[in-house]
Order: structure tokens, then sequence, then C-alpha cells
């Protein structure tokens, strides 16, 4: 009772934000089926690029069958390595793709708020480029944060000046401002909040790969 409180809240606030505060421009919707439930995404065209590949990738069936091999709670979810398919326990995880990176793509209005799929990627220092992962994305739960951690990380040089709207999202909804311009926002999810809070919490071993694997069945793009 009291999550379905909180996401109600939650939908309340959205509603009552400036509708420019979500002017990205939706070129797909996604239907990504795992062992812990659904979730349905839609994936923007201001980051075409990504979006494109996304699409290859599914009509391929790439990521049917893939773990989430990544799990940090307060964080994110992280998939898309072909390597992660059936692996053991204890198997290191999160080196392979589909043997390409895509070119980074920033934009204003793509920032890391709740329930943003992003692209992951090499560190600065071997891809100073900053481009994406082939194939490795993961979803944000992040946390939320407080108008002190948005000046405090202003004043170190770790972020652009917060806008006032995306200062609300963080403080309500929550994210990963961390990340934000350092890697490529491609989509969001529309429903399926509980199933990415679910996979978020569950026990992981110490490489935050889940004890219990949880498995993508199948991805589809249903428009």
């Amino acid at each position: 009772m009291i999550y379905r409180l909180q996401i109600i809240a939650v939908f309340v606030l959205l509603l009552l934000l400036p509708v420019s505060l979500f002017s990205q421009t939706t070129s797909f919707t996604v239907l990504i089926e795992t062992s812990k439930g659904n979730m349905k995404c839609v994936l923007y065209e201001e980051a075409s690029m990504h979006a494109e590949n996304f699409v290859k990738l599914v009509n391929e069936g790439f990521f049917d069958g893939m773990l989430f091999h990544r799990v940090i709670p307060g964080f994110m979810i992280q998939t898309g390595d072909p390597g992660s398919r059936n692996a053991a326990q204890g198997t290191a995880l999160g080196h392979g793709g589909p043997g390409y990176r895509v070119p980074a793509e920033f934009h204003p209005d793509l920032y890391h708020r709740k329930g943003v799929l992003a692209a992951a990627r090499n560190g600065d220092d071997i891809n100073p480029a900053k481009e994406s992962s082939g194939s490795q994305f993961y979803i944000v739960q992040g946390k939320t944060i407080t108008d002190a951690e948005m000046d405090a990380m202003e004043s170190a040089g770790n972020h652009i000046t917060f806008t006032p709207q995306q200062r609300m999202i963080y403080k309500n909804l929550g994210g990963a401002p961390h990340l934000d311009y350092s890697y490529t926002v491609f989509g969001e999810l529309v429903e399926g909040f509980d199933v990415l809070d679910k996979i978020a919490t569950v026990p992981t071993d110490n490489r935050n790969r889940p004890l219990q694997d949880v498995k993508i069945i199948r991805v589809l793009i249903l428009k």
C-alpha cells in the first residue's frame, strides 16, 4: 500500500510539471519481458543512433536470454552482455558486446532521472570520446538528491547548472545526476517501475551480480 501511494504521489507530481520538461520525442515503444516482470519503454529521437541500434538488436533477438549482470540498489540495473547467457555463477561479466561502439549523443533534456535507459561504456581513460557500448545498457533506479547535494556538484564543477525542473525531478523522483552528459540517455520507462525496483533490490555477490539470475526473456518492438 505504501509503495502504491508513493507511485501515485510521483505521478501527480509529474502531471503538475511543465510540459516543456518532457520535450523528448519518442520514436519506438519497447517491451522488455524479464523473469521479474515486464517493463515498457520508449526510445528517444534525440538519441537516434542509439535508438536505431537498439531496435536493430531487438529485431535480431540479441537481448533474449541475457542476464541483468550488474545490479546496484539506489543506482541502476545493467544488462546487454552476450556472454551472460547461461553464465555460471562466479563468471566475470560485463565485457561483452556486438563488436562496435555507438558515438555519444548528449542532449540537455536527456538526463539521468529515475527510469531512463542509458548506454554503458568504457571509462574516459581509454574512451575519451565517451562512445557507448554497442549493446550494454542500464536502467536508472537512483535516489533522491537534495538541493545541497546539487549545489555541491555545481560548485565542484561536476555538473552544469541544474535547471529548476531538473532540481524538482531529482528531489522528488530521484536519479543519478553524476552521470549526466557523460553517458548517453536514449529512452525511459513508461510502465514497470515496480519491476525496476524489484530487480534493483535482489541480493548480489561482491561483483554486484544477482545471486539468483534475473533474466531477460525477450524484448519486443511494440510500435
